[in-house]
């Protein structure tokens, strides 16, 4: 604070301060007075000189008074540039009262992660993640603060603090529902702009009332403190030009008042004129003038120790100075009477060792740095950078005087600064360390250094400014000096940078062309399987030619001896997943990139050789496969690694988002939206429009869906801009799908069917056959009602039929499909498809608006892929007592006795009927009873032929999946009673064909349809709502069972 003399103008600057005083008074009050109380948050915005150094001051005396602990720190202009500046000196006293293993006890698994950012651990090797380590310190402050309460932390000048610590701050004070601490900044208004000024307004957000906006003095309040401190003689007139000369700054007026009696100066009228010439000497060029008149020596130790900053060290001003130990300690008292230096306070800062100083003002600080001629100051930073080095307090605390240092073609310099850099990205700053390698630049380092250094400024710069990444590396990759692994790792962080600019393309043919430049061996394999990466993951509509060829080419001479074979496995699975080929030949192929079942060294979730994307690719095949086991396992360790790690960025956001889809495809969809709501929240903080943001709404909607809550589903929709245009990159499940999903479920029908045309579309034209990696299979679960907010109004939902509707309708409870029979529980798919998580042949509700159908599972898919010797008898589409299909126990027949073909409602009610009549139980069946009805008494089925008139001779020849095709094709409904296959039992179609089941059945008329697909031995399923009109219906069917044209007419 400004040092006055007389004591009796000590509190000058609270004058007209009452009611912030009161303000913090009160606020400390509610601390103490419950320990469980929410935190508050307190903001000083002023001018310089108008008195909030005072008033932090005040709240230092009334907290301590009151019992409370009290943690302050201040920023300093010279000093921005010094990452966790202001955070070490707020937690230093609590740092400096804990032994080393105390302080690990405390910070506990965020030891090593905020540890070294706090100055008490030596920095690990590799590049920390800034959102973890803001977390981590975050954390640890949250323990520290529990253990000290009641706890005020004071902030001043934090307009002046580093990036760092404003980051820290604004997450911090965010988090203070549950912690009962009070925070009070200050800070000048317009003094800071970018991050920095962002951090600050959360700052005063979260204040919200409590920002208070300092005002000067009046000229009643000028005239009582002039009289204070000059005597109750001062005349008014000679107060009110005090007022007039000083603008009623208090600091201004306190150094008047304070010249004005050292000079002896009579306060009266007669004597007002010489106030503005004395009032000049107390800043800019007066202050320096002021300076001068005391002699060179004390002008020399003043400019040293505007050079180092704050915590002045004797010993350091006075090598800095180049003087001796008895002349510095002369000049600190000349400076120290002229009220420029003071004494530092060992309860505001850390004291240097050798006696500690401080300027009396920031204002005087400022004055002082500014009056050294630019040579004479650029020449002193590099003789205090020596300073620090020799007092073994490291290069990276040397960096703030490295980077002022004029250019020279200093290797060592150019070294140092390196050294520093990578101190810095160590502890999670990586703005500074982009300063410090761009300052190695403009050295100039040596000709075969400076690729080096750009690709280190390239690194350094990725995630934050992906624009001026690509221009370092680029000119790195020009330079001679790169050479093998560090080459190929340039060009591939040059295509992650190229991809985050949205400039896919060129990521692909710089990857390709730097290939073409390596000789066969692992680095070009390696950038061929980054080539192919970024390939697949690019949501384009047009695809290289051949890549899945190529691709399958390539990785079939792979044998996962190194990362890069296990890389292009990856790929080959992952493409063969999305293109619909063998479920089994899937997870071989990702099986087989794995390490006794563990991912490969090098190969890791924090390993930056290969990035997120590729193990995400991994663990999305093992998904959309039904090896959820396996996906569980790789999301779980994922998450595991990120959260002990300390990256809670884009990355944390990811995994969860992955883990919440696990959970989705499990059925826990409680589980699944609590961790894709935590994803949404990570994703948000990273930034809209980031692929890992859709995909975390994406999987958020699809869920909330399929819990039948729509309006939820459409609110997080329209708050977070899930509409078009959709990201270029690859997200599961299909932003269109479950779009179009959402769309239909509150009843915009024809938006909802066009966005599913368009998700058709776009699948075709990249080869995507295979539509269980979309949304479509899912369904909402039906509510009462829901008046959606499209122009269609409110869209009616079919209510849930009950158990007892179910027994009468069916027989059992199930439904239309198959009782669980005892199996292996791992593979099920999500909860809200009838029937999905059965294992053996699935039978699914195929509905329209007239007669109504039945879809069913040729083979189930994943875990429950195994044959099974029960489900032999409903594999046949041929029904007992046709044309063409004989019995039990006949050439040709099918065994399984009356159960034999007929579906699965007849099926379980024929079976029923066996049990019953092989018991002595029921009767037999009367003849002439209809087949798909059960016979009173027992609900059994009987056999029957029907009549040659019910099935046309032309009908007979068509199988029920070319018939829908044919329609889709056409743009008709199929008929109420579609033809069934007469003369074959299994019909043959092209190797390789997608193929529609398609049966009859008997379950109640509604609006959806289901279609069953088989693309190469993987089975899948879509199921949308079907619109009342006959050609959107049609164009519904078509886009959902996704049939190419050339197989829409063959024999399923």
């Amino acid at each position: 604070m400004t040092e006055v003399r007389p004591a009796a103008a000590a509190s000058a600057s609270l004058w007209e301060r009452d009611e912030e005083v009161a303000a913090i008074a009160r606020a400390v009050e509610t601390l103490r007075a419950d320990r469980s109380s929410p935190g508050q948050v307190h903001v000083l915005r002023g001018e310089a000189g108008l008195g909030k150094t005072a008033l932090l001051a005040e709240t230092r005396r009334i907290a301590e008074a009151q019992g409370c602990a009290v943690w302050s720190a201040r920023g300093g202009e010279t000093l921005r540039s010094v990452p966790f500046n202001v955070l070490r000196q707020l937690l230093q006293p609590a740092l400096l009262s804990l032994h080393p293993e105390e302080a690990r006890e405390y910070l506990g698994d965020w030891y090593d992660i905020a540890a070294p950012a706090l100055g008490i651990a030596d920095p690990v090797e590799r590049q920390a993640d800034p959102q973890g380590v803001c977390d981590g310190l975050v954390a640890a402050v949250t323990r520290l603060a529990r253990r000290d309460w009641p706890l005020v932390l004071l902030v001043d000048d934090a307009h002046w603090a580093d990036q760092e610590t404003l980051r820290w701050l604004a997450a911090f004070v965010e988090r203070l529902d549950d912690l009962s601490v009070l925070v009070v900044v200050a800070r000048r208004p317009g003094e800071v702009k970018g991050d920095g000024a962002r951090h600050l307004d959360t700052v005063a957000a979260v204040a919200g009332q409590s920002v208070t906006s300092l005002s000067a003095l009046t000229p009643d309040a000028i005239a009582g403190l002039t009289r204070a401190t000059l005597g109750a003689h001062a005349d008014d007139p000679f107060c009110r030009e005090v007022w007039a000369v000083t603008g009623g700054n208090p600091y201004d007026t306190v150094e008047l008042l304070a010249k004005v009696r050292d000079s002896e100066l009579e306060p009266s009228e007669s004597s007002a004129t010489e106030l503005r010439p004395l009032n000049r000497s107390a800043r800019g060029g007066g202050l320096v003038d002021r300076l001068e008149e005391l002699g060179v020596d004390a002008t020399r130790f003043a400019m040293a120790a505007a050079i180092l900053g704050a915590d002045i060290s004797v010993d350091e001003a006075a090598r800095l100075a180049g003087m001796a130990r008895e002349d510095a300690e002369r000049c600190a008292d000349q400076l120290r009477d002229a009220r420029i230096l003071t004494e530092s306070d060992p309860a505001v800062g850390p004291v240097a060792d050798g006696g500690g100083l401080e300027f009396v003002h920031p204002l005087i600080a400022t004055a002082v740095y500014n009056s050294i001629p630019e040579g004479l100051c650029r020449a002193m930073h590099g003789i205090a950078a020596k300073v620090v080095l020799d007092a073994g307090r490291g290069v990276a605390a040397a960096s703030r005087h490295l980077l002022q240092v004029h250019p020279d073609d200093d290797e060592e310099l150019v070294e140092q600064l390196r050294e520093a850099a990578r101190e810095h990205l160590a502890v999670g700053a990586p703005d500074a360390a982009r300063r410090c390698l761009e300052r190695a630049l403009n050295e100039p380092p040596a000709s075969d250094v400076r690729a080096h250094v750009l690709y280190e400024l390239g690194c350094a710069t990725l995630l934050t400014a992906p624009a001026r990444t690509i221009g370092h590396l680029r000119e790195a990759l020009a330079l001679p000096g790169l050479d093998g692994d560090k080459r190929v790792d340039a060009v591939y962080r040059l295509s992650q940078a190229l991809l985050h600019n949205d400039q896919l393309e060129e990521a692909v043919r710089t990857v390709e062309a730097e290939a073409v430049r390596q000789a066969p061996g692992p680095a070009r394999m390696r950038l061929q399987a980054v080539q192919f990466m970024w390939e697949g993951i690019h949501a384009g509509e047009t695809t290289s030619p051949g890549r899945s060829e190529k691709l399958a080419a390539l990785a079939a001479t792979c044998t996962g001896r190194d990362n890069a074979e296990r890389a292009l496995l990856i790929l080959r699975g992952f493409d063969a997943m999305t293109h619909g080929e063998n479920a089994e030949e899937v997870v071989e192929f990702c099986d087989r990139a794995l390490v006794n079942g563990r991912l490969a060294p090098g190969l890791g979730w924090t390993d930056p050789e290969w990035g997120l994307e590729l193990l995400m690719m991994l663990a999305s095949s093992y998904v959309y496969t039904d090896r959820l086991d396996r996906a569980e396992s790789l999301f779980t360790e994922a998450l595991r690694t990120y959260e002990s790690s300390g990256w809670s960025g884009g990355h944390l956001a990811v995994a969860h988002a992955y883990v919440g889809l696990g959970h989705r495809r499990r059925g826990r969809l409680k589980e699944a939206e609590k961790s894709l709501r935590e994803s949404l929240r990570i994703a948000e903080r990273v930034g809209r429009g980031l692929p890992l943001y859709w995909s975390a709404t994406c999987n958020l909607i699809d869920t909330l869906l399929a819990r039948g809550r729509v309006d939820e589903a459409w609110r997080i929709a329209d708050e977070h801009g899930f509409a078009p245009p959709y990201p270029s990159t690859i997200v599961l499940p299909d932003p269109r799908s479950v779009r179009g999903r959402l769309l239909l479920a509150v009843g915009r029908t024809k938006d909802g069917v066009n966005e599913l045309e368009e998700a058709g579309k776009a699948a075709a034209v990249r080869g995507h056959l295979n539509p269980r990696d979309g949304a479509l299979g899912g369904r909402p679960r039906p509510g009462p009602r829901h008046r959606g907010p499209g122009p269609c109004g409110p869209a009616r939902l079919r209510r849930p039929p009950s158990g007892r509707t179910l027994r009468h309708r069916h027989g059992h409870r199930r439904g239309p499909a198959l009782r669980r029979r005892p199996g292996d529980r791992t593979a099920r798919g999500p909860a809200d498809r009838p029937g999905d998580h059965l294992p053996g042949v699935l039978a699914l509700p195929v509905r329209t608006r007239g007669r109504p159908h039945r879809a069913r599972h040729r083979r189930p898919l994943g875990g429950r892929a195994q044959p099974r010797p029960d489900t032999g008898p409903f594999l046949r589409r041929g029904r007992p007592g046709r044309p063409g299909t004989a019995g039990p126990g006949q050439p040709g027949g099918t065994a399984g006795g009356p159960r034999a073909g007929a579906g699965a409602r007849g099926g379980v009610a024929a079976g029923r009927s066996h049990r019953a009549v092989s018991a002595g139980r029921g009767r037999p069946p009367r003849p002439g009873t209809r087949p798909d009805r059960p016979v009173r008494g027992s609900g059994a089925t009987v056999p029957q032929a029907p009549s040659s008139s019910s099935v046309s001779r032309a009908n007979r020849r068509r199988t029920p999946a070319s018939y829908v095709a044919s329609c889709a094709r056409a743009g008709r409904v199929p008929s109420k009673k579609p033809p069934v296959p007469t003369s074959r039992v299994a019909g043959t179609r092209t190797p390789g064909a997608p193929s529609a089941t398609v049966l009859q059945g008997a379950t109640p008329p509604s609006r959806t349809i289901a279609v069953s697909m088989k693309v190469a031995g993987c089975t899948t399923f879509t199921e949308t709502p079907v619109p009342a009109n006959s050609s959107a219906r049609a164009k519904v069917w078509a886009a959902s069972a996704n049939l190419p044209r050339q197989y829409a007419a063959k024999p399923s």
